[in-house]
């Protein structure tokens, strides 16, 4: 029975987890990066102590796989921040980059 419910609670948490990211806007998914990307850490913690608990075989394996899931998370949001936040610096910051370069070419 504690298996059932210990399933069922993995169901769950992935339902609601797709539906929530689902339903924020585009707009606001740069902005919500870094609080998702800190929820996403919690959620790895809690997913290594599920997996680390003497709680049984299922919840070893399915704590295992929340922490692969978590990590995965964790690092493709990392990525996916990083990405978007290059496209908002321009041409300006590219061209800067590219001047500081000259100049220490030069220097040299």
């Amino acid at each position: 029975m504690l298996q059932i419910f210990q399933l069922y609670v993995f169901i769950l948490a992935g339902f609601v987890g797709f539906i929530v990211i689902q339903r924020v806007p585009p707009l606001l998914h740069t902005p919500l990066m870094s609080a998702t990307n800190a929820i996403s850490g919690i959620s790895l913690v809690g997913a290594i102590v599920a997996a680390g608990g003497q709680y049984g075989k299922l919840a070893t394996i399915l704590g295992f796989i929340a922490v692969v899931c978590a990590a995965t998370n964790v690092v493709a949001g990392f990525l996916i921040t990083d990405r978007m936040l290059a496209m908002f610096k321009g041409e300006k910051a590219g061209n800067a980059k590219e001047q500081a370069d000259k100049k220490a070419e030069a220097a040299k």
